[in-house]
């Protein structure tokens, strides 16, 4: 697969064509992929033209990693992404009660202070 172009920044957003060309696949299969995928959503602008962030990017490869080499189906990758998306969430959520315990910790310390 090629990389970015050389004149954007890699965290740079990607136009449908860019992208396209960036990972050899036609552009009617990334419209479709959104269609499939309710996690592709790329930035949408006047005229409906699509902008694709760098996590829209890597999800993007990440698909085509699985349908086309690793040999799964449509609805493979659907659920491979669901439950990757849950734990993705259940992480995110054990954090924010890490977060939540070490805040309130301080508070109390603050207090007892």
């Amino acid at each position: 697969m090629a990389s970015a172009p050389a004149n954007k920044a890699s965290g740079a957003f990607r136009t449908i064509g860019e992208l396209s060309r960036e990972t050899g696949l036609p552009q009617h299969i990334l419209r479709y992929w959104e269609q499939r995928f309710p996690q592709l959503r790329p930035l949408t602008r006047a005229g409906n033209r699509r902008y694709y962030r760098p996590e829209d990017v890597a999800l993007v490869r990440r698909i085509d990693q699985a349908l086309n080499r690793q040999g799964y189906t449509i609805k493979g990758v659907q659920q491979l992404l669901a439950t990757e998306m849950g734990t993705v969430a259940a992480t995110e959520a054990n954090s924010i009660d890490t977060i939540r315990a070490i805040r309130d910790g301080l508070a109390a310390a603050l207090a007892e202070d």
